[in-house]
């Protein structure tokens, strides 16, 4: 039986304020300042200052804007570092808005697709009204970018560039989704009256020439063919004619996209460590590759970013940014903010209970660049964030060890620096599959 709150349950808590001797000062404090301001305990400051035994030189930040391509970023600046070096380069980047553009018509089919697997399914159930919450956003998985470079390739910034529309996308994915939503509704329709394959074929057909259109007349229309001109740092010339975005992929990045694989730490009841896992209605290019992940303790986790720290490369990873974070100075760190003593409540659940209570998943990918270890052991991270230069230290982030232990949740790896046992698992066991709405399957 349900029970309200009753007049003596409040006088008792009303009660035991009055009697505490701090009580209006924090009262003061906190309505005034914020409860952030007012927690923030700046000793962590001291710990986190930017100094780092292993610090790769990664260059100039790039900047998404007022778009959540985070992930894309994330990705596309590590094949970056990677080309920067061989080619002399600095302050180069490939061009995001390229492969965004193919991964919103990618995510418009894919949409389609699922729709017309559901379709005899109410709109009431749980599949259904996840599919219409969201047809499609901003935010992906490295599978899912990995699927968008094997399909269509690659470009440099300066063959197609950003536009309104891809740094500041909420116009074109509201748009976006309220012609997939219509679209949905007559695509269910047509499944209801029996229409035949080939009729709504054809009608999906005319749907995608539209997102086409749309996405062409917002984003630009993608180059199928271009010349790559550029000055290197010793300010020689160079120039590169009749590429297209596959040949200059397998040029001038010429990695096998499969060596690299997705590492998560997800210590939860249902995800066993050291198998595979993926996640049903996740990813983009319909038939392409599959987003499969890899849960490993989070020792072997740090262990195995380190490796590839070590062997000058960057990793990329996947994190709930928005917790014990200070965005403007760059820090993120478990220490950094003190609710639990400024309210005398205890805040504190496991990262198992974050994950299966809703309180943390995935929410934003960067890259991390370095690594402070002390008698082998990390003590911190150093990190580069895809949002400009005036935030952190020129747009890089510290993070603690502590922090990377409780809200990191994914790094992509080369498979090369796996042990033999889980290489193989990786490689060989058939993914367990996971419910569309699981925390493993957030997008970054």
């Amino acid at each position: 039986m349900s029970k309200e709150i009753t007049a003596d349950q409040t006088a008792r808590y009303q009660q035991a304020l009055a009697t505490d001797p701090t009580a209006k000062v924090l009262e003061r404090a906190v309505s005034h300042q914020g409860i952030l301001a007012t927690s923030a305990d700046y000793a962590s400051e001291t710990d986190m200052t930017p100094v780092f035994s292993i610090d790769l030189d990664t260059g100039k930040v790039a900047n998404q804007k007022q778009s959540g391509r985070c992930w894309m970023f994330a990705a596309l600046n590590t094949m970056r570092h990677h080309l920067a070096d061989l080619f002399n380069l600095s302050d180069f980047e490939l061009s995001q808005n390229y492969t965004n553009f193919w991964d919103k018509f990618e995510k418009a089919n894919y949409f389609y697709e699922n729709v017309l697997a559901t379709a005899d399914q109410p709109t009431s159930s749980r599949k259904v009204a996840f599919l219409m919450a969201t047809p499609q956003q901003d935010g992906g998985q490295w599978d899912m970018l990995c699927a968008i470079i094997e399909k269509y390739g690659i470009v440099p910034k300066s063959v197609m560039p950003e536009t309104y529309n891809s740094s500041k996308s909420s116009e074109l994915n509201s748009t976006l989704n309220l012609k997939l939503r219509k679209d949905a509704v007559t695509l269910r329709k047509l499944v209801a009256d029996k229409t035949s394959d080939a009729d709504i074929a054809a009608a999906k057909d005319k749907m995608l020439g539209e997102v086409y259109r749309l996405l062409s007349f917002s984003l630009g229309e993608p180059v199928s063919k271009f010349d790559f001109e550029y000055r290197d740092n010793d300010k020689n010339y160079h120039i590169d004619k009749g590429l297209t975005p596959k040949s200059f992929f397998d040029k001038y990045v010429d990695w096998d996209l499969s060596d690299y694989v997705s590492i998560i730490n997800a210590p939860t009841a249902d995800k066993p460590y050291n198998h595979t896992y993926t996640v049903e209605m996740l990813g983009n290019v319909v038939n392409g590759r599959q987003v499969k992940h890899l849960n490993v303790t989070m020792k072997d986790f740090k262990a195995l970013a380190i490796k590839q720290l070590q062997a000058g490369q960057s990793v990329w990873f996947g994190c709930d940014v928005g917790q014990s974070s200070e965005r403007q100075k760059g820090i993120m760190d478990t220490k950094y903010y003190d609710k639990d003593a400024l309210f005398n409540i205890d805040f504190s659940t496991t990262k198992a209970e974050r994950l299966d209570y809703g309180e943390s998943m995935m929410t934003h990918a960067m890259v991390l660049t370095g690594v402070d270890l002390v008698d082998g052991q990390p003590t911190k991270w150093k990190v580069e964030n895809s949002w400009g230069e005036k935030v952190g230290t020129k747009g890089y982030f510290v993070m603690s060890d502590a922090w990377m232990d409780e809200y990191c949740y994914q790094v992509v790896v080369n498979k090369q620096f796996l042990p033999d046992d889980l290489k193989k698992t990786q490689e060989t066991e058939e993914p367990t599959v996971l419910a569309p709405w699981d925390p493993m399957g957030a997008l970054a």
